[in-house]
């Protein structure tokens, strides 16, 4: 019997399945004791909570920040509320945490309050795991549940897009608008266009608008696929699609610290996800939602607005920019996490110089007082001593993070100054290096939308094969719009000072390379 066929029980008859159901044991032998495999029925935690969450996406950071988030409200508000998540893509079905029942450990340090926090959570707020790729019937049968209000998702930067090639007999279309698109519709089917059986929708995929742009998305699939305007009627009126800004580092599992945090816990935990203390997420949302998200009710820093476009601006241009100038930096430099590049002066004095002096004259809403601190609190972030950020698993979908997080500042300094910046070049170089998928003889696993990783690899082998030159290969990527966001090319001086970054890289390693920008 499948958690996932539970969407109809009652609280009794969930108590019951988890406490007398199979006994699935999974023994580890530790010097003091035997550890058992973490699930709702050696934890002895049932479902308790109806399923009022819809989540896309079941990934580190969700779990640490939005799962975690419901797990306070349940355990402090009376939210009452249990999630769903479902697989967004098709390979893999979530095994482990099928296995673990949605249960998992959230462990996070950090300063609070002056004080150094440790802190190590069993969260139970998912109930159910679904894959519509083999599950479809099942959900589609969320849409079903009256109580289900909140749909979350954090499918990257690239999630949020439509595409002319899912169709509306797809089992299901393969971009996660369209899947969301179907299941709204039978939503409204099932419960007649009902009033309040709309949603509110929490994307927190970083760009900016993102709820509107689900909400385009969304129409721009009922249009396609020639839905009745009742449908398209109720998506605007009865649904909140709200903006949402999210902000903690999410480091993944602890492999150096997870057997302590077993003994801690008292389980095995395949599923370990440790973090910062620091957590925001600030929501652009009327009263409704506020009401119905009791997040008031708590010490989470939760922030409901009117505008979030100044938030938006400081946090991805300064943390999120700073993420993404530093992966292939510090990757080609030979350093693995965030924390062993910024123990590394060299590398760490680049991220600071492309903070202070190439992104800071870009935000011109914010005093320099306020950038100033911000920035400072991001580097105190990053040397976290306690986070293992690996710089590989930040590296998902690169390039469409250059384009949201990087790009507006390139071109709006360039506009102040009348030439590029030459620091966020100089990571441009090395991202286009990185994606050649080896450095030194070593295997780099880039991980990139199946056209930008094809294109890489194509462009890399022909200058191997001196089909074509190094310069060339810089020419096509940088007037590739669907990779840079945009033309670069007339930039005056970008491919010539690209192409020699990267010959440059080759010869004399990054570290050298950065020195040589200070001149």
């Amino acid at each position: 019997m499948a958690i996932t066929t539970l969407f109809r029980g009652r609280e009794e008859f969930l108590y019951k399945y988890y406490l007398h159901s199979k006994q699935r044991i999974v023994k580890m032998t530790t010097k003091e004791k035997t550890i058992q495999l973490v699930d709702r029925s050696t934890a002895q935690k049932p479902v308790i909570h109806p399923i009022r969450v819809m989540q896309f996406g079941g990934g580190n950071f969700l779990r640490a920040f939005c799962d975690w988030m419901f797990d306070v409200l349940n355990k402090t508000t009376d939210f009452n509320g249990s999630v769903a998540v479902i697989k967004p893509t098709e390979r893999g079905d979530y095994t482990a945490l099928r296995a673990q029942d949605g249960l998992f450990t959230v462990a996070l340090d950090g300063i609070k309050n002056g004080k150094t926090i440790s802190e190590v959570t069993l969260v139970e707020s998912i109930s159910t795991v679904i894959q519509p790729y083999t599950e479809w019937d099942k959900y589609l049968e969320l849409a079903e549940l009256p109580e289900l209000r909140f749909i979350v998702s954090n499918t990257t930067e690239a999630g949020i897009l439509f595409s002319k090639n899912d169709k509306i007999t797809d089992c299901p279309p393969k971009e996660f608008p369209a899947k969301l698109t179907l299941w709204l519709h039978h939503r409204y089917s099932y419960f007649n266009g009902a009033e309040d059986k709309g949603c509110i929708l929490l994307p927190c995929e970083l760009i900016e608008n993102n709820g509107e742009a689900l909400k385009e998305t969304v129409l721009q699939y009922a249009e396609h696929w020639q839905l009745k305007q009742g449908f398209i009627d109720w998506i605007l009126n009865c649904n909140h699609f709200c903006c949402t800004l999210v902000d903690r580092i999410v480091s993944g599992y602890p492999a150096d610290r997870v057997a302590s945090i077993e003994n801690n816990i008292g389980f095995k935990d395949k599923l370990v996800v440790a973090g910062e203390e620091y957590h925001s997420w600030v929501i652009k949302a009327n009263a409704i939602v506020q009401k119905e998200l009791p997040f008031s009710k708590t010490d989470l820093n939760v922030q409901f607005v009117k505008d979030l476009a100044d938030y938006r601006e400081m946090k991805v241009r300064i943390l999120n920019g700073a993420h993404t100038s530093l992966v292939p930096v510090g990757y080609l430099a030979g350093l693995r996490t965030v924390k062993e590049s910024m123990d590394n002066d060299v590398v760490s004095n680049h991220i600071l110089q492309v903070l202070a002096t190439e992104i800071k004259p870009t935000l011109t809403n914010f005093s320099a007082k306020e950038i100033d601190a911000f920035i400072n609190s991001v580097i105190d972030r990053f040397k976290n001593p306690t986070l293992e950020h690996f710089l590989i698993t930040i590296s998902l979908n690169s390039t469409s993070k250059f384009q949201a997080r990087l790009l507006p500042s390139f071109i709006e300094y360039t506009q102040l100054y009348d030439s590029f910046p030459k620091r966020i070049a100089f990571s441009l170089a090395s991202l286009i290096r990185f994606y050649k998928g080896s450095f030194n003889g070593e295997a780099i696993a880039v991980t990139d939308d199946k056209l930008v990783v094809e294109f890489f690899k194509n462009q890399w082998k022909m200058v191997d094969e001196k089909s074509q030159s190094l310069s060339d290969l810089v020419k096509h990527t940088l007037a590739n719009k669907n990779i840079m966001g945009k033309d670069l090319t007339p930039y005056k001086g970008l491919v010539e000072f690209i192409t020699k970054s990267i010959i440059a890289i080759e010869e004399n390693g990054i570290e050298q390379c950065l020195k040589s920008l200070e001149k």
